[in-house]
């Protein structure tokens, strides 16, 4: 009753509002206040109060005379937002009884199923062959079948610069056991890399995807004197892998038996969308596209995204992104209050579950309210609360046309605004949804802060003054693209993925996963940089990989590892489905 109330007037208030100005500070506070209130609970996907500011927004866009296409102003797409344990699942080993939460558990990537059998021992559980490195814990094993034990980590724990590092996180042991042919993975760990002797907590990804197995997490007090028959201690064990001891030296004679089984619960978000039609009677049927994602953190928790996951509290999201989302509302009544509208059409639209991986804005991309070849930009607002003394903005996506740079620099000054240029069209924020489409893109912010992610990003940190003058450059570059002759070109600017650091790649096929996928039957190409590796082999956005040099991938989590086995200048055959075509492509490193 408390939040309808609340909603209730806000309406009401929006309502009366006159939007003679850009961006009015004080109704920029009472929209981000809203938003980030207490009541709202941190606007996390699925939920009731996700609902409620999907509704504030829409009847805002409606107050202001916006067109709400589809279903009301709402487009709808589903989102797993948790996974838990049922009540069901088992393990027994050599007979003995394991009680969940205690003796043992599931990860979030594990596979519903129920498995019995022999067990194998693998070591730390990783096989890798590169052309100047090579490691295999399988080596004269056969684990057909089987179950596989692995220890948790790698043998240097104490090498922050390991060549193990990046194959030895308990979904990449999951995809070698299941290459093997393992039909389980069992994983423990020693005091080396795991001093405390406690199972993995069930912990949420943002992108749930099955390993295709089950996945064990046990409490080596509990099941090493069960496993090791010869009464071998784990300390022990770990030691001697850590010399380089073979696997295959370490008998196990025990049978396991485990039922594993996860509830993913799915719920169902919105974009919300209004369109305000062009004055021209050609240009009006062009689109630019205004944004910003309304989503955010909930009560945080681990596997959230908050950067306090011991914290449960109310994230607010006040700059992120209460603010795009007010700068979005602010533009919507600026433009629908002017005697004439700009002479292309503008699409204000505010995405579900960015937080949860651009969800809503890829949805949105690939299913537009109108033809995707009539946008002819897209403007991201993400944080864009926190101008500071310098007056600086990040405007990245520069790149993408070759006006932008040039547009932003002569309309600055005339707001006192220092630039900060980035060209790159992908980044983490919504921008990169349109990017991949092959529309240019701008993403305006005004930078990170201490506040991200925490229950600490509240609206009374916000500068509100500074918004508005943000805002109002906003609108000049929307006036411009608006009224301009010819639509921005597109200009390809920077890779369609991302690219590790000293922990991540050493090579890139050139290609933008499609990360809204959630089966396990290939990956799909979400864009193809031009000149790149994948590119020069006929790699078209819409294939499908399903492998690389015969390594089955089955979603991103596969594909991420297959790509940690590869090297610059390499020659690999990568399979792809195109429709129903199949494919087998050379692609040069």
């Amino acid at each position: 009753m408390r939040v309808a109330a609340i909603f209730l007037f806000f309406m009401l208030l929006c309502g009366t509002l006159l939007h003679s100005q850009t961006a009015d500070p004080v109704r920029l506070n009472q929209i981000v206040s809203f938003l980030a209130s207490d009541s709202l609970k941190g606007r996390f996907p699925g939920t009731a109060e996700d609902m409620v500011s999907a509704q504030y927004i829409r009847e805002d866009f409606r107050a202001s005379g916006l067109r709400l296409p589809l279903d009301e102003g709402f487009q709808y797409f589903k989102v797993t937002t948790s996974v838990e344990p049922s009540s069901d699942n088992a393990l027994s080993i050599a007979g003995v009884d394991g009680v969940y939460g205690q003796d043992f558990s599931l990860y979030a990537f594990s596979s519903n199923a129920t498995v019995s059998g022999e067990v194998v021992f693998a070591g730390f559980g990783i096989s890798v062959e590169t052309s100047d490195w090579q490691w295999d814990d399988y080596r004269n094993l056969d684990v057909t079948g089987k179950w596989v034990l692995a220890l948790k980590g790698d043998p240097e724990p104490k090498n922050n610069d390991s060549k193990f590092i990046p194959h030895a996180d308990a979904r990449s042991k999951a995809l070698f056991a299941r290459d093997k042919g393992a039909k389980g993975l069992l994983l423990i760990g020693g005091p080396a890399n795991q001093p405390n002797d406690e199972v993995v907590p069930m912990a949420f990804e943002r992108s749930v995807v099955s390993a295709g197995i089950p996945v064990i997490d046990l409490k080596r007090s509990w099941a090493g004197p069960l496993l090791f028959q010869q009464k071998i201690s784990i300390d022990s064990v770990e030691s001697l892998m850590m010399l380089g001891g073979s696997p295959s030296e370490i008998a196990l004679f025990a049978e396991v038996k485990a039922t594993s089984e996860l509830i993913r619960h799915e719920t169902t978000t919105t974009n919300i969308i209004g369109i305000l039609e062009g004055s021209d009677p050609l240009l009006k049927n062009e689109y630019i596209v205004i944004g910003a994602h309304y989503d955010h953190l909930g009560m945080g928790g681990p596997g959230s995204g908050s950067r306090t996951p011991d914290t449960i509290a109310v994230h607010y999201g006040a700059d992120d992104n209460a603010s795009g989302v007010a700068a979005v509302m602010a533009l919507a009544g600026y433009f629908a209050g002017q005697d004439a509208a700009p002479a292309r059409s503008l699409i204000f639209a505010a995405f579900g579950a960015e937080e949860m991986g651009l969800l809503g804005s890829r949805y949105m991309a690939k299913n537009l309210p109108v033809e995707k070849n009539s946008v002819v930009a897209m403007i991201n607002f993400d944080m864009i609360g926190r101008l500071n003394e310098n007056r600086s903005i990040s405007a990245a996506g520069t790149g993408t046309s070759p006006i932008w740079e040039s547009l932003l620099n002569e309309t600055a000054p005339d707001y006192s605004l220092s630039l900060a240029f980035s060209p790159e069209g992908f980044g983490a924020s919504d921008h990169a949804s349109f990017y991949t489409e092959d529309i240019p893109v701008l993403f305006l912010s005004t930078g990170a802060h201490t506040d991200y992610h925490t229950p600490f990003d509240t609206p009374d940190r916000i500068n509100y003054d500074g918004m508005a003058e943000v805002i109002a450059f906003a609108a000049a570059i929307v006036r411009n693209i608006g009224q301009a002759e010819e639509r921005p070109a597109f200009t390809e600017a920077g890779p369609r993925e991302r690219t590790g650091g000293r922990r991540g790649f050493k090579v890139t096929l050139g290609i933008m996963p499609d990360f809204t996928g959630t089966g396990t039957d290939g990956l799909g190409v979400g864009g193809v940089t031009k000149d790149g590796p994948a590119d020069k082999a006929g790699m078209k956005k819409g294939d499908m990989i399903t492998a690389i040099e015969g390594m089955a991938v089955g979603n991103i989590y596969d594909y991420m590892n297959r790509l940690k086995q590869l090297k610059p200048g390499q020659r690999v055959n990568v399979d792809v489905t195109r429709g129903t075509e199949r494919l087998v492509l050379i692609v040069d490193l």
